[in-house]
């Protein structure tokens, strides 16, 4: 009388003892594969997160040099965790010798320019 008796799914069932199910290559293997995968779905997405972001702050900041300081020759862009003020985004316009000066800071996730619509507004 066999010890599966109750359960006739286990019958001719024989324990494989201490060894594993999977080789230890094969799960290596599968967890590189896993590993890829992750990284393949992942990496994109910041990509696209970064340019998006990038463009967007270089329009609002032209946008931001050309109504706040129309003097500048130029601007720049750049994104500072630990700079002054918040991290993100800041907008800078460089004068014709060479000089910066903060014009706004943009926050993690630039938005469009919000021009103000009073002389009283403008900040």
């Amino acid at each position: 009388m066999s010890e599966y008796e109750d359960e006739p799914e286990l019958s001719g069932y024989e324990p494989h003892g201490d060894r594993p199910l999977r080789s230890r290559v094969y799960m290596n293997v599968i967890r590189v594969v896993v590993v890829l995968g992750l990284i393949g779905l992942v990496v994109p997405g910041i990509v696209s997160a970064v340019g998006t972001a990038n463009s967007t702050a270089t329009r609002t900041c032209a946008t931001y040099t050309q109504y706040l300081a129309p003097q500048a020759v130029s601007f720049d862009i750049r994104f500072d965790l630990f700079g002054d003020g918040e991290p993100g985004w800041k907008c800078y316009s460089i004068a014709f010798n060479g000089s910066e000066t903060l014009l706004r800071s943009m926050g993690l996730i630039p938005g469009p320019a919000v021009i103000p619509t009073s002389p009283a507004d403008k900040t």
